[in-house]
């Protein structure tokens, strides 16, 4: 702890990321499924377990990497067509669970992810 920072000055626990606790967005916990595709014909399926319009978190039997760059078709429920996202890259990875981060998705893709994430919030 410093006189200027009132916070304690400490290095983040090995299972504490910073890309967690710096999430931008408010996020919706919801259960859907997630297909992802990758380099090399690497696919997996995934559990979505909370979304927000600049990322998730899903869990798989499939183990992603921390920097991987994917495509995602994440099944939302509110229309029968995949919400596609262009580029997702892994920030996290904590066993089967792991954050996404979405880099490129179409307008009209985050605006129908956003007001589905604020139709259920309320």
């Amino acid at each position: 702890m410093t006189a200027n920072n009132p916070k304690p000055d400490r290095d983040p626990k090995p299972d504490e990321d910073a890309t967690i606790l710096e999430r931008r967005g408010r996020r919706l916990r919801i259960d859907c499924r997630l297909f992802f595709f990758g380099e090399d014909e690497f696919e997996g399926e995934a559990q979505v377990l909370d979304i927000s319009t600049n990322g998730c978190q899903a869990s798989s039997q499939v183990a992603v990497q921390v920097g991987m760059q994917l495509r995602l078709s994440v099944f939302l429920g509110d229309q029968k067509w995949p919400l596609r996202i262009d580029q997702a890259t892994v920030r996290w990875v904590r066993g089967q669970n792991f954050g996404l981060e979405f880099i490129g998705i179409r307008l009209a893709q985050r605006e129908r992810l956003r007001t589905m994430i604020m139709a259920k919030r309320y």
